[in-house]
């Protein structure tokens, strides 16, 4: 059984990538990745340089609640938009205007002081508003691209997402880490702002045609949820309707509970083993240069290489027999963190260049897979809805993977690093089940 995008034709001539599609794509997921970089790749490493404890630490894994429930929001981004901005647009443009005004705001804090509980919650609250700009703006992101893209471009297209992502991570993470030995706080973020400003005039200039309105549930369904979207907002059980319809595409047949199943699973070992990466480095003596300019950048652009890899493998393999191969890549990575971490607890001497390279072909793995499951999220994004199918599955994996970063710092605290990145290998290998039996359903 496939999935709404992949059926229908697929001719040679819309298999490029358009290059205006391209620069489009890029810039916003740059702009995107640049403040979220800076929340993945160096706040951990901050955080820990300035006294924060890795149980805090963990709880920042908060800051991804807006990217976890924002398929709550994500019908209405859909929905209601001005017609003369464009579907896309109207919600891009506002959400990138305030992130800009963050980000300016964020120039003024004073991370010294980040060990004060005031000063560590007002930080907080403003990475919270930062983090839920950007998860609006992905919901329009990722519904102009699903509509922007033919099935044969879907690869390149999620290759160009992660791309954009990991280039935002080597400038808004490891430049930012770089950047922060030498230049001060307010200087280092008004650059950031910068560069965010920039990467937000394509979407100015770009005109938007194509509007889908959601209109592939059958008429009887589309009835109910008008019916249910116009009553109070204030009587709950209408909305819980209104939620149940929307969604429902995804648990409708055994096929979509399976891929439900596997979107609930997929990044269980990833966020739990992410987390601790750049405290552990702290830990072992590497300095804010050293973690930004040879991890994060190093790891960067090696998610920028298997993004590219996993694209055009994909192009010889089926695109479950990808995720497959993809995640078991990642899960001996994991197995290396693992090994290092022994090797750092029990006094042995760490030699960076190991460091470094295992960081490397972690980024590079998580980069694969990433891509093989944007690619197959989009197939099962139909394109009347896309924002909000596309955002529903993003938000499954953010739900699972948000909440095993919560506790990381904990186990990571009560286990030891070693023990932790074992754990985290081992849960992602059982997590390899779920892919098995999706992969058995949809062959049936």
């Amino acid at each position: 059984m496939l999935a709404p995008s992949q059926q229908g034709p697929s001719p040679d001539s819309v298999q490029r990538l358009p290059v205006y599609s391209i620069g489009l794509l890029l810039s916003l997921y740059l702009a995107q990745g640049l403040p979220i970089g800076f929340l993945t790749q160096a706040l951990p490493a901050i955080l820990r340089k300035n006294n924060v404890s890795l149980a805090a630490i963990g709880g920042f894994g908060l800051l991804m609640a807006p990217w976890a429930l924002k398929f709550l929001w994500a019908p209405v981004v859909d929905r209601y938009f001005s017609p003369q901005w464009g579907q896309s647009r109207s919600w891009i443009i506002p959400t990138q205007c305030l992130t800009l005004l963050l980000l300016v705001v964020i120039s003024f804090l004073e991370p010294t002081q980040l060990a004060s509980p005031v000063i560590l919650l007002s930080f907080f609250i403003v990475l919270f508003l930062i983090n839920l700009m950007g998860a609006t703006q992905d919901i329009a992101t990722d519904g102009l691209a699903v509509r922007l893209l033919h099935k044969q471009q879907q690869r390149w297209g999620n290759a160009v997402q992660v791309l954009g992502s990991r280039l935002g991570f080597i400038f808004g993470g490891g430049a930012v880490l770089l950047l922060l030995d030498v230049w001060s706080w307010q200087l280092v973020f008004l650059l950031l702002t910068g560069f965010v400003l920039l990467n937000s005039l394509p979407i100015l200039l770009f005109k938007e045609t194509k509007v889908f309105k959601p209109q592939s549930q059958p008429q009887q369904v589309q009835a109910d949820v008008v019916h249910a979207a116009h009553e109070p907002a204030f009587e709950l059980k209408k909305w819980r309707k209104f939620f149940i319809i929307e969604f429902a595409y995804f648990w409708r047949n055994p096929h979509m509970r399976a891929w439900l199943l596997v979107l609930l699973t997929f990044k269980l070992g990833d966020s739990l083993s992410g987390a601790m990466v750049k405290p552990m480095m702290v830990d072992m003596g590497f300095s804010l240069a050293d973690i930004g300019l040879m991890a994060s950048m190093l790891g960067s652009v090696a998610s920028v290489i298997g993004a590219l890899l996993a694209a055009w493998w994909m192009k010889h393999m089926a695109r479950s027999t990808a995720l497959w191969w993809f995640h078991l890549f990642q899960i001996f990575s994991f197995m290396l963190y693992a090994a290092l971490a022994w090797q750092f607890e029990h006094g042995h001497s760490m030699v960076a260049w190991q460091v470094y390279a295992v960081n490397a072909i972690e980024h590079l793995a998580g980069a694969m897979a990433l891509v093989a499951m944007l690619t197959l999220i989009m197939d099962y994004s139909r394109k009347q809805q896309a924002g909000s199918d596309f955002t529903f599955q993003v938000s499954v994996l953010a739900v699972t993977g948000g909440g095993v970063h919560i506790v990381s710092g904990v186990l990571a605290e009560y286990w030891g690093y070693s023990i932790h990145f074992a754990f985290c290998a081992l849960l992602a290998g059982a997590c390899l089940w779920p892919i098995l039996r999706w992969r058995r359903v949809m062959n049936e």
